[in-house]
């Protein structure tokens, strides 16, 4: 039973890293090519946050990819 909840909580820390890494650089691309953003960096933009926080979304979306990533290869290992 463990070993399943940690399993899925490394899964959703995955699923959350890529959501983050294309809302964030995502949001940045299109804002720089198109003037335009989406998803959690238009909402933020829309609070007034500066044009940086996209980039910052996007990394912490590798950050929890990389966390995911650890916690998988501690799962597997001997």
């Amino acid at each position: 039973m463990t070993t399943q909840t940690k399993k899925s909580s490394a899964g959703l820390l995955a699923l959350f890293g890529v959501i983050l890494l294309v809302q964030g650089f995502g949001s940045a691309i299109t804002e720089a090519g198109w003037d335009t953003s989406f998803g959690v960096s238009a909402v933020l933009r829309e609070a007034g946050a500066p044009a940086w926080v996209d980039l910052v979304v996007g990394a912490v979306g590798c950050a929890l990819l990389a966390a995911a990533a650890r916690a998988r290869s501690l799962r597997d290992a001997p």
